[in-house]
């Protein structure tokens, strides 16, 4: 596939991933406090869908992983709202299935090569353990997200998720520097602007 296609791609999940912080900051902008709108979680959902194709296009594990870790985060976020289920039935097995399907169907037909994904001369090791570290990071914030809201019985960003947004953005930084890849750089360099905001209308709300 060509090189313009597969940035494309790229730059229109960050796009989207962009258009979620936007909304997410302007919403709460207005409302003087942290805010969790759906199109928040809409937004995440199919900027994942379209990143993870960009990782495996790319032959890139770290981005890989940080999709699929918080792929079905963002899906529970949207059952917590009640809006999961008015999506059309066909429509939530596809974004069900997906991330299985397009691993499963590589593999068998020879187009997805596990030791490819650990064995890129374009990325070495160190830089590798990098990327993984940072998207490790970085996805926790869903995972502790997630556990915040389910023991609040609501979708809710705290504290904590902006905290580790910012850590892992930065570290998604340097690894984007090091592996000149325009997508992750532009997307995490907007997004701590956004997440540092948070932080301070979380600090002046609670003062």
């Amino acid at each position: 596939m060509d090189n313009w296609i597969i940035y494309s791609i790229g730059f229109l999940a960050q796009l989207l991933f962009s258009a979620r912080l936007l909304h997410q900051w302007l919403s709460s902008e207005k409302l003087k406090k942290v805010s969790t709108p759906t199109l928040f979680w809409i937004f995440s959902l199919v900027a994942s869908f379209l990143l993870f194709t960009y990782g495996w296009l790319r032959n890139d594990f770290a981005i890989m992983l940080g999709q699929s870790l918080s792929y079905f985060i963002y899906i529970r976020n949207l059952q917590l709202q009640g809006k999961w289920k008015e999506a059309p039935k066909a429509l939530r097995l596809f974004l069900i299935l997906f991330p299985v399907f397009i691993i499963v169907y590589g593999y068998n037909n020879n187009n997805y090569d596990l030791k490819a994904l650990f064995d890129n001369d374009n990325i070495p090791l160190w830089l590798l353990l990098l990327g993984v570290v940072a998207q490790i990071i970085f996805t926790l914030r869903f995972v502790y997200q997630w556990a915040y809201s389910e023991h609040k019985k609501i979708s809710c960003l705290p504290k904590g998720f902006w905290q580790l947004s910012l850590v892992g953005a930065l570290l998604i930084l340097v690894y984007a520097i090091f592996r000149r890849d325009p997508v992750l750089f532009v997307g995490h360099t907007f997004g701590s602007v956004i997440y540092m905001r948070n932080l301070l209308i979380l600090k002046n709300q609670n003062e």
